[in-house]
């Protein structure tokens, strides 16, 4: 299958209580997200705390996973960075890596021009690799609109975008303006809307926990069954708003927890929860598990 659809998770990166990476637990969590239904991993995205990793550690993470993942199972790095000369070095890592395309913000240092957008997404194209577009405006300060997303479209190997603004209306803009371009669910909590639009893949966080049971939901939403899917979809919504929040890293690691997986500590400048926090997000992820693992199949 095209390597960039279906359900690729936005691994969350494990880390030992001294706060070092944990390779060995990062290639388990791989390997088990594999064997539960999902289709691929994003290492090094926002949810693996890119921004704090050394540049060996960054590129040990990408190295492990291609290792990690079995065959038919597709690996696709982040690349974000202040700028593209440093996301094109990461790129080039990864096909390095034997890594089957890239996760791609845009740069970051500032609030990009246009033109400073299309001249980032230039360098990487120039790699080889397909590049997924990444279009997060509420940490970039860039909104690759559907007009931005046409033009950079005319790089050949740039493949698809990462919607995670929650603009549903998106979907159809992108198909009009550049309709080689595939959409992919970029925020766990606008699921069901995009695949029902068109959206032919998800990158989200919250499979990290419940892979299998998240696979369900997807496969409903693509099948088109919204009398199974919207019931399941409503009661798990709650739980899939945080990966919308600033505390999503925390949230998610700590939705891995309850599911008997590990999430452990974040990297700061990221802290716990506060009490307030996990003791609401608990009450949403418990719906969640409740609703999701009764679900047949």
């Amino acid at each position: 299958m095209t390597v960039w659809r279906g359900i690729v998770v936005a691994a969350a990166l494990p880390f030992r209580e001294d706060l070092s990476v944990d390779l060995d637990r990062y290639q388990e969590h791989v390997a088990w997200l594999a064997a539960n239904g999902c289709d691929g991993v994003s290492p090094n995205g926002s949810l693996g705390e890119y921004q704090v990793l050394t540049e060996a550690e960054r590129a040990d993470v990408v190295r492990a996973a291609v290792e990690a993942a079995p065959e038919g199972f597709s690996v696709i790095p982040g690349t974000g960075a202040y700028g593209g000369h440093e996301s094109r070095r990461w790129a080039e890592q990864a096909r390095e890596a034997c890594a089957h395309a890239v996760l791609s913000l845009p740069p970051n240092a500032y609030r990009a021009s246009d033109d400073e957008v299309v001249a980032h997404y230039r360098e990487l194209n120039e790699v080889g690799l397909p590049v997924v577009a990444y279009n997060n405006p509420f940490d970039t300060n860039v909104d690759l609109t559907p007009q931005l997303i046409a033009r950079i479209a005319e790089f050949e190997n740039v493949v698809a975008v990462k919607e995670f603004s929650a603009d549903v209306r998106r979907v159809h803009q992108i198909r009009n303006l550049a309709p080689r371009i595939d959409v992919l669910a970029g925020a766990d909590d606008v699921l069901l809307e995009l695949v029902l639009m068109g959206a032919v893949g998800w990158i989200g966080g919250f499979s990290n926990a419940f892979p299998r049971e998240c696979r369900r939901l997807y496969d409903l939403a693509v099948a088109k069954d919204v009398e199974q899917a919207l019931p399941l979809y409503q009661q798990v919504h709650d739980a899939f708003a945080w990966d919308s929040r600033h505390t999503f890293i925390q949230a998610i690691k700590l939705a891995m927890d309850m599911a008997g997986r590990y999430g452990g500590p974040c990297r700061y400048p990221r802290l716990p929860l506060s009490a307030e926090d996990e003791a609401r997000a608990r009450k949403d992820f418990e719906v969640a598990f409740a609703a999701l693992t009764a679900q047949p199949g």
